[in-house]
């Protein structure tokens, strides 16, 4: 298949296999969810009522005072043990890398499919200025992009960084999260060359 380069005229010959897949929703699900769950830190921990310091006395009488309690370590009462307390865990799940590769190509071919796709011969600002990065934006129409570079510049970093809207990766920083995420994405030729490599 074919990708029009914008503003050349000319057209990019790319692998179906990566940009032309066929939709795989659970794929792209399973994949996004054990990449987010990756970054997790699953340090949240909580005391039980057997950790919880204080002591274990019996603080009234059996009968003749109402409800029956033990020792004010019980769930209910302020200072008392978490019912179900959470413990350190880790939230890592098992993805392959030909899952992950799929599940990238899955995402590109879709976003290709609904024209949210844009490929550019380059993309680069002569100095690092916000102002000069949103007239070139303009000009390309590109809304909320996720700019994907080869190996991005120094210039075109800092000129996106004041605006929240835009994001600029280069390949080897692609992931699946940011992709689904992505309003549009503008793609130069050489990025989309070296995806192709790397997902083939």
């Amino acid at each position: 298949m074919e990708l029009s380069v914008l503003g050349s005229g000319q057209a990019l010959s790319v692998s179906d296999a990566v940009f032309g897949r066929e939709f795989n929703r659970d794929l792209v699900h399973q994949v996004v969810v054990a990449f987010r769950n990756a970054g997790r830190a699953g340090t949240k921990a909580q005391l039980s009522r057997a950790e919880v310091s204080g002591t274990t006395k019996k603080f009234k009488k059996q009968k003749g005072g109402g409800a029956r309690h033990g020792d004010y370590r019980a769930p209910i009462f302020v200072g008392g043990g978490v019912t179900f307390a959470a413990k350190p865990r880790s939230f890592e799940q098992k993805v392959n890398k030909k899952m992950y590769r799929a599940a990238i190509s899955v995402i590109l071919s879709e976003l290709n499919r609904q024209s949210r796709l844009t490929v550019v011969d380059a993309i680069d600002v002569s100095e690092p200025k916000t102002k000069a990065l949103i007239a070139k934006l303009d000009e390309l129409n590109a809304g909320r992009p996720l700019i994907v570079t080869e190996s991005g510049s120094e210039n075109l970093y800092l000129a996106a960084r004041n605006i929240p809207y835009v994001q600029i990766r280069d390949v080897q920083g692609l992931d699946p999260a940011v992709l689904v995420g992505a309003e549009r994405v503008v793609m130069t030729a050489d990025a989309v060359k070296k995806v192709e490599e790397w997902l083939a």
